[in-house]
């Protein structure tokens, strides 16, 4: 009696071979990056809507360096050598002043006049003024507005040093730093500061008057 062979082994062993090949193949590369994790829905699938996470960050961004606000410039211009005209080093520090970003923005410009304590009041008030009339004469010759310029005669009452040594006698070095002109150039406002200026309540003078018995 003859035995008949099956084929439904080999046919089996064939089958788990393919299955091992195909297994093999669909096996991830080590060296493929996987991608960036993208968002995910409540459900935890994927939100078909986002975009794959970047590696760049784009919350950095460039520092903004603020300018420093301006500041009224003090200057002081020296008649040392006495009279009411402007020496060459006079002229040079005008020149320097014209220059300035407080001069360039347009602000109110003050000009102090003195003088030292020698000769009359009246005199000394006369010379002040023409001292500060030369700077300002200058600063117009250069461009600069006449109706930003403000002159004041102070004479010589306020010396920055003693015009006289304890013994009486002048002290020629004092006398020569108080011939001078004062220059103050102001900041001009702007609109923030006028709206501020504006919201700041004033003062409630009805309730401080007329109640007062002291007499000056």
């Amino acid at each position: 009696m003859k035995t008949r062979m099956t084929s439904k082994p080999i046919a089996t062993v064939l089958a788990l071979g393919a299955l091992v090949l195909v297994g093999a193949c669909n096996e991830p590369d080590s060296e493929t990056p996987s991608p960036a994790p993208s968002a995910t829905m409540d459900n935890g699938l994927p939100d078909p809507n986002s975009s794959p996470a970047s590696i760049l960050r784009s919350d950095l961004s460039e520092d903004v360096i603020e300018e420093p606000a301006l500041e009224p410039l003090e200057a002081t211009i020296s008649f040392g050598e006495g009279g009411t005209r402007l020496s060459d080093a006079a002229r040079a520090e005008i020149e320097e002043l014209l220059g300035t970003a407080q001069m360039k923005a347009g602000g109110a410009i003050t000009l102090r006049g003195h003088t030292d304590s020698a000769g009359y009041d009246e005199a000394n008030l006369r010379a002040s003024r023409q001292r500060a009339e030369a700077v300002a004469a200058m600063l117009e010759d250069n461009g600069i507005d006449a109706d930003r310029i403000e002159i004041i005669a102070l004479g010589e009452m306020r010396p920055v040093a003693p015009n006289a040594n304890l013994d009486g006698t002048a002290n020629e070095a004092n006398r020569a730093r108080n011939r001078r002109v004062d220059i103050h150039i102001a900041i001009p406002e702007t609109d923030d500061d006028e709206e501020a200026n504006a919201d700041e309540p004033g003062e409630d003078r009805a309730g401080s008057s007329g109640s007062s018995n002291s007499t000056d």
